[in-house]
């Protein structure tokens, strides 16, 4: 069948071009965008920590709908394809936008960073649902998927790498003293790189699953579909709490190095081993879940990570080195969460479209889409409301208390919210013999349906 067959080098390449393209943005909004607006915008943290988490609200609501505009079109390139042209110049607009600092009150810079934030946002949306719902139907094969996956995640972790490494070498370039400038121009740079990056995934990718359903069904039946789906619930809960671990990890990382450990010439490196990590974690998937099965293999890693990011409540400002090891152990072990999570949602819509009869692949990622931002929405809020609790001051050396805060943000608290994904992905019930047995049941009434129709 064409749905099964192996997938090129050249796909697998091409895909991950897509994740390359996607992480320029998602690595800067994640690694620096709170700590731009806090240190060079000059918002409030607590302001800034509402406004993620009101921003992200708004858009995550907006992913099931592109979601379901995905899953209804219909063009010669294929339902998902087509948005990689489409969403190129939206989302390198939206990220000048964002990272753009004009003269303005400060209510007039609350009401431009909350407007340019949802544009972002509500870009990044329309470009990246498309491009995670193609991983569906690029192959029904579960351990290709996974493969794909891993390829994904390598050139999302790899893009992210270099983000996190050159942004403050490039705002210092670019600005030459002056921040505002230089992190608008490098915005520009970016958006160039991703679109072509964008455009290499339309090239060189095909859509080969089809839906068995000949009509579109209405929006409100897909999404009861998914509320029925035990194994997509399961994942939505966890894909949600692990982003609050990463996030919470991720932006107060920055805050740790430049005002715990007082190294800010190091905030480029710190990023850079962890996300250089994740990327050699994501390559070992495919060899990992060979041997040892998705749901057990996610919680073993999030136990793993657990116990390392409690570990660093008790490191010393000036223990850079452990710093170091620490953060590239929680990388190695995260590296297979995003893999394996997402080339289980891809089985979810399988199962889905054997327990309904309907197919809504786009439906289903953006959704997880939708946990995800939900997740990084609570995390964004959590470290403003903290810091500003704890008396943070932009630029200054931080209390006691405040460097507190950040330590937490860092490990005690980014460590609970690991424990609790072990206990959500515990009931997960779909095992490899389940699901493989789900697969060929879809096949075979696929090709029943054929034959009934006359379809050669």
């Amino acid at each position: 069948m064409e749905s099964q067959q192996s997938l090129t080098m050249k796909e697998k390449l091409g895909y991950a071009c897509g994740d390359v393209a996607s992480n320029i943005y998602w690595r800067v909004f994640d690694v620096f965008l709170f700590i731009f607006y806090a240190d060079v915008f000059g918002l409030p943290a607590a302001v800034v920590g509402t406004m993620m988490l009101v921003t992200r609200l708004i858009d995550a609501f907006s992913d099931p709908m592109m979601g379901a505009l995905a899953d209804r079109t219909q063009t010669r390139f294929g339902k998902f394809r087509p948005y990689l042209l489409w969403g190129v110049l939206p989302i390198a607009a939206s990220g000048v936008l964002t990272f753009s600092s004009p003269e303005l009150s400060d209510s007039g810079k609350v009401v431009w960073a909350y407007a340019t934030y949802i544009f972002m946002m509500l870009s990044y949306t329309f470009i990246n649902v498309p491009y995670g719902a193609l991983l569906g139907v690029m192959t029904s094969d579960s351990q290709n998927r996974t493969t794909l996956t891993s390829f994904r995640f390598i050139g999302a972790f790899s893009g992210g790498s270099l983000v996190a490494y050159l942004t403050p070498e490039l705002v210092q370039w670019f600005g030459q003293g002056n921040e505002a400038v230089g992190w608008r121009l490098t915005m520009v740079l970016y958006g160039v790189v991703a679109g072509a990056l964008f455009v290499v995934t339309f090239l060189s990718t095909k859509e080969r699953v089809l839906p068995m359903q000949s009509q579109p069904t209405p929006v409100m039946r897909d999404l009861k579909d998914l509320l029925k789906n035990k194994p997509w619930l399961i994942l939505f809960g966890l894909a949600m709490v692990v982003m609050i671990t990463i996030s919470l990890r991720a932006s107060s990382g920055t805050f740790y190095i430049k005002y715990y450990a007082q190294r800010p010439d190091l905030i480029g490196s710190f990023s850079l081993v962890y996300l250089l990590a994740l990327g050699v974690g994501a390559a070992l998937t495919p060899i990992l879940t060979r041997y040892i099965d998705k749901r057990r293999l996610l919680a073993w890693l999030m136990t793993g990570v657990a116990l390392c990011c409690a570990l660093f409540y008790w490191i010393d400002h000036d223990d850079i080195e452990l710093m170091f090891i620490g953060q590239i152990a929680i990388g190695l072990m995260l590296g297979p969460k995003s893999p394996l999570v997402f080339s289980m949602y891809a089985d979810t819509a399988d199962f889905s479209e054997w327990k309904h009869k309907r197919r809504a692949t786009a439906m289903v990622f953006s959704a997880a889409a939708f946990s995800q931002k939900l997740g990084g929405a609570l995390a964004g809020a959590m470290i403003g409301w903290l810091l500003a609790y704890y008396g943070y001051q932009a630029n200054l050396v931080q209390s006691d208390a405040s460097q507190w805060a950040i330590v937490l943000l860092m490990s005690l608290i980014p460590a609970l919210f690991a424990v609790i994904a072990v206990l959500i992905i515990i009931p997960y019930p779909l095992s490899e013999a389940r699901l493989k047995s789900i697969q060929q049941q879809l096949a075979a009434e696929k090709l029943t349906s054929k034959t009934s129709l006359g379809v050669k």
